[in-house]
Parts: structure tokens; sequence; C-alpha cells
């Protein structure tokens, strides 16, 4: 299987997912020369690593493409910022859509296109996308009018933020399609995951000239660019005396699907000086439980919170962490996932659960707590946090606290402040109770009372039409594609 191939596919047939044959090495003395490079160059050093298959001259097009200045309004790209003596938060929300994940999805229609090719396919690659809040915006923008694909997209009716909602139903583009599921991400998560396993549906969609993949974090290809930004930002704290070349950090990650802290593990693997990453959750702490316990399971109540992207209970990337602590075992995680389909719970045992907790430190945060971190971090540092950001700023302080770990740690922004106003406004104004204002109110005086810019994408976004109003059930997701067609 090469790296185009699995890209291309998204997901493996018996519905599992690809993962590197190996981890390539990237040694100190590389790292360290990646401080005198832009962000294209070092995504460029890292992704050929992977893409076997493809070229540096195809790698290092892809790359300048996807992370330009038309579409990064910083030049940094993915760039970080001391908050204290020892911690440092970096930046994905300069992207686009204004969240993390434009750090893999301006790149990979690129890759998918190339991917094509390469592959000699010549049927419409038909983009399928579960969403959480941030990746539908991203993979609908990423692939917006891009020649041979279309997208199309499913969130949760009720499971995002007004902003979310409103930058998905107003994409442009000819080969964009957004439905909306009712019930929560999960729901839509699974029903994707069977709408690739189903041979009437791929047969279907084969009949309308078109063939299936997939832009989640279950795609490779949205994996591997995830990658760089681990080893960019530290070479950026070796460029700012934060860190000497070698020394360990920490990173803290909010996550809700895995993917974004799996590419640090991966980063980790590759001979990046990671000492711990600090998995953080919200109230639907399915992760924080299952490195407690090393027991995963999914029979438990579904929280709709202020930090909506972490609303998740099926954590897919998950499925790749567990493959290495089963030594590569595929058929004993082949075993797992169908306890966790049939039963809805498994546990790998507590010498692999202390294996994984040798790397990895899971905790959550709930929305009292979010706010207050909010709050918090804007009185002591005059920095405006998201809320999927304040988790991560809360659990960093209880795992110092807990662990009296002083290793430099950097934070793992995911998403601009504007796309959540009202409620990063309750946390600065120490409010608890729902703020009445809409949105764009609420983003004003937010950008009132902070000084902190609204984006321009926030500020256009109230006079754009809304073009996608579609609503299925969760057992109609199929038939919703096919009549977007």
């Amino acid at each position: 299987m090469t790296a185009s191939q699995a890209i291309l596919r998204g997901l493996a047939p018996d519905g599992g997912l690809y993962v590197p044959t190996i981890f390539p090495t990237v040694s100190s003395r590389q790292i360290s020369q990646m401080t005198d490079m832009s962000y294209e160059q070092r995504a460029a050093v890292i992704l050929e690593r992977y893409l076997e298959d493809y070229s540096m001259k195809e790698i290092t097009g892809a790359v300048q493409a996807a992370y330009s200045r038309e579409r990064f309004d910083d030049p940094a790209v993915a760039p970080v910022r001391k908050l204290d003596a020892s911690t440092w938060v970096m930046e994905l929300f300069h992207g686009p859509t204004l969240a993390f994940k434009d750090m893999a999805l301006q790149l990979l229609p690129h890759l998918t296109r190339l991917a094509a090719e390469k592959n000699g396919e010549t049927k419409e690659v038909s983009i399928l996308v579960a969403t959480s809040g941030d990746t539908g915006k991203a993979a609908l923008e990423g692939f917006r009018d891009v020649a041979g694909t279309s997208c199309t997209v499913f969130y949760p009716l009720e499971g995002v933020s007004d902003i979310q909602k409103l930058q998905m139903m107003t994409t442009g583009g000819n080969n964009t399609h957004v439905i909306a599921v009712r019930g929560n991400f999960d729901d839509a998560q699974t029903g994707v995951k069977e709408l690739f396993a189903s041979e009437a549906f791929v047969r279907a969609m084969a009949e309308k000239g078109k063939v299936l993949s997939s832009a989640n974090s279950i795609n490779f290809g949205r994996l591997a660019p995830q990658i760089v930004y681990y080893f960019s930002a530290y070479a950026d704290l070796i460029s700012q005396g934060a860190i000497r070349p070698g020394e360990a950090v920490n990173f803290c990650v909010p996550t809700g699907n895995f993917g974004n802290i799996l590419a640090g593990f991966y980063a980790r693997n590759m001979g990046l000086p990671v000492n711990r990453l600090i998995c953080a959750s919200n109230r639907n702490k399915v992760l924080t439980d299952f490195f407690h316990d090393g027991r995963y399971s999914v029979l438990r109540t579904f929280f709709k919170t202020i930090s909506p992207s972490m609303d998740i209970l099926v954590s897919s990337n998950l499925e790749r962490l567990i493959y290495e602590a089963a030594d590569r075992d595929g058929e004993l995680v082949r075993t797992w996932m169908r306890q966790l389909k049939e039963c809805g719970s498994y546990s790998v045992g507590e010498q692999r659960r202390d294996w994984i907790d040798s790397v990895f430190w899971g905790e959550c945060a709930d929305d009292v707590e979010t706010l207050r971190e909010i709050g918090l971090r804007f009185q002591q540092d005059h920095y405006l946090m998201d809320p999927h950001t304040a988790v991560a700023g809360h659990v960093l302080r209880q795992y110092r606290r807990r662990t009296n770990d002083t290793t430099p740690c950097v934070i793992v922004s995911t998403a601009s402040p504007y796309k959540f106003a009202a409620d990063v406004l309750r946390g600065v104004k120490g409010e608890r109770e729902v703020a009445s204002q809409d949105a764009f109110a609420a983003s004003e005086e937010l950008e009132k009372l902070t000084g902190v810019p609204m984006p321009a994408q926030v500020r256009e976004l109230r006079n754009l039409p809304v073009r996608h109003t579609a609503v299925c059930d969760r057992d109609g997701m199929g038939q919703a594609v096919l009549e977007a067609f």
C-alpha cells in the first residue's frame, strides 16, 4: 500500500485505519536545521518521509500552495506565543476557516488530486466528512471547486456553534454539499463509516461516476500534515531561546477524535524530544477515563458543552494508538473494536495501560472550569483563548499541580476565540449564564472589551447567503448523499 493509495481510499476496505509501516526518523541536527526554515520548508522535510511515492517537487508545490500568504494571515503559519516563563501557545487558527483543521485540509486536496493521477483514477473523488464543528468548513473550503472532486459534510444539527454552522451553510462552490444530521457527532461519524463499508452505497456512487474518499482524520493524508507543526513549534522554541536543542518539552492538546494529539505521538516516535503528551478533554471525558484505567467505554451520558468540537465519545484515532500499544497486533485491535461496537467498551489491560501512561496524561475540564480559565488567562496574560484551548489551559494547571513537572509546555490552540464569541465573552466578563446576544453582537462586544481584532471571516459572515439547508435522520445519510448529486 503506497501513501497515495492510502490517501485516495481514506479508509481500509475492512473498516480499519492505515498506519505507517515504520516511523521515519529525524535527527537532532535535522531538527536544529529547521530553525532557519519557513513553515513550508519544514513541512516538506517531514512529509517527504511519509509520502514515498510523491516527488519532492510535488510535495514542495503542494505545501507552497496550501500555506500561502493568501490563505494564512500570519507568515509563521503556526506561530508560537509565550504566555509565561514555562508556557507557550501554538496558534493553529490562522487559516481561512479559523481552526486547526486548516493545517491539514488546505493541503489534503492537493495530495488527493495527485493521488488520483498517480493511481489512474478517472472517477470523481467524492469526499465524505463527519464534523463536530471545524473539520466540515475546513474540508469544504479546501475542496471547493477543486477539479475532479466533490465534498459532502455531515454535522450534528444541534451540536455546533452558531458561527461554525453559518460557516458551513454559507459555503460556495459547485462541488460542495452540507447536510445536518438529527443526532450527535458520533451518529454522523458512525454513519459515514457505515457508508464506506456499504457495498450497495459504494456501487450506487460508482454508477454516478464517483469513488469515495474521506477528509476526516481517519485519512492518513489528514494526519501526516499535523505532525509537521509539532516539529515546527519545537524549532520555534529553539529560535526564541526558550529551550536548548535536544531539551524535552510537553504538549497539552485539547482533543476529541484524538487525531491532533496522535500526530504529536507520531512526531515523538520520529525523534522529537517530547516528554509528555497531555490529553485535555471536556465533560465528555471518555479519553480521560481511558488514560486513568485502560478501559474505553461509550456507555455513558453524552453532554453538549461550550467546547463542541470535543463533544465526542467514539475517538476514532485512538485505534491507531492502541495498535502501537498492542505491538501492532491487528487481530487484537480488531477484537477490541468488535467489543466496542457490540458491548460498548473494551480494556487494553494493565501492562498496556502502563505503557500508554509513560507517554500520555489525561484530565478534563467542565464548562465552569473552562470559562474560569478563559478569564484567568486574559487577566493574567492578556491572552484570549477559545473554549477548547481553555480546556487545555485548565488541564495543564492540573497536570503541573499533581506531578510537579516543570518541563516547558506548549498549549496547542485549535480555534479562534471568535468562533465561540458568546462563551468567550462570558469567560472574560466572569458570567456563567448564557448571553442573550447573538454571535455577531457578542463578537463586536468582545472586540471592544479586549482589543483583540475580530477576524475578517467572522465580520463578513453575517452578510453571506445561506446555501445549504438539507437535514436528514441518522439512517437516511446515504440517500441524502445520493440526492445531493
